[in-house]
């Protein structure tokens, strides 16, 4: 065990039980004299001085990296915005819960009307594109936005196929919703499913992320529900 004995300054270098001095320990290379000691000194505080502007200008750096990661968010620069949009820049929720579906590569779904009725409401949907009732809402932070449509429907209204060319969306393909402020959501397709028709997890939103769901029918028997998701990219 080492034994340290006190002296004015502090506490003097060790001694082995036995007596003997132990070698000084230094972090400094060995020096001949007192002076060029001196000198190795005055020369590790110089390097440590250095080193200081550095990691200043690096910390400088990151904070103008940060700071531009935030403006091309607020900006809207390509799909960063849908991942911080709701945080850095919330959408005031508008006074009604209409809202119009565009699907560029549905030929039949243009600027169609979507309005929020229950599930069990069969007249809404042979009417047209239906938001199923307690599903949520574009201009949510966290949300499952469930639109169902028929896939054949009924000639004369709005339902006639309406989502026909559903099984066509391939990922990467756009689903835009627009509210009744004028704000557009644009959603980026990612998954398609099929479920039987009791499944009704599909309408639970998923942690963390603002999504679309459309949903029809399988032809020729109707067996099962047909559902292409997409994730929120872009709002204007």
């Amino acid at each position: 065990m080492k034994v340290y004995r006190s002296s004015r300054f502090g506490l003097r270098e060790p001694r082995s039980p036995g007596g003997a001095r132990e070698p000084e320990r230094s972090s400094f290379p060995p020096a001949t004299s007192r002076r060029e000691r001196r000198r190795a000194e005055k020369k590790e505080k110089r390097q440590r001085r250095g080193r200081r502007p550095l990691a200043a200008l690096l910390s400088f750096v990151m904070v103008l990296a940060g700071v531009g990661v935030l403006a091309y968010a607020v900006l809207g620069g390509g799909t960063l915005t849908g991942i911080v949009n709701s945080v850095v820049n919330p959408v005031e929720p508008p006074s009604s819960t209409e809202m119009t579906l565009t699907v560029p590569e549905m030929s039949r779904v243009k600027d169609a009307p979507v309005f929020t009725a229950s599930a069990a409401d069969t007249a809404a949907l042979d009417a047209g594109a239906v938001h199923v009732e307690g599903t949520g809402f574009p201009w949510e932070q966290e949300a499952n936005v469930y639109i169902a449509g028929h896939r054949l429907g009924y000639a004369g209204t709005g339902s006639f196929l309406q989502f026909y060319d559903l099984t066509k969306l391939e990922n990467g393909d756009e689903i835009i919703l627009t509210d009744s402020n004028g704000t557009r959501y644009t959603y980026t397709v990612f998954n398609e499913m099929r479920v039987s028709p009791t499944d009704a997890h599909v309408l639970d939103p998923t942690p963390g992320k603002n999504i679309v769901s459309l949903q029809t029918c399988s032809l020729p028997d109707y067996s099962q529900r047909i559902i292409v998701q997409g994730e929120l990219t872009s709002v204007a």
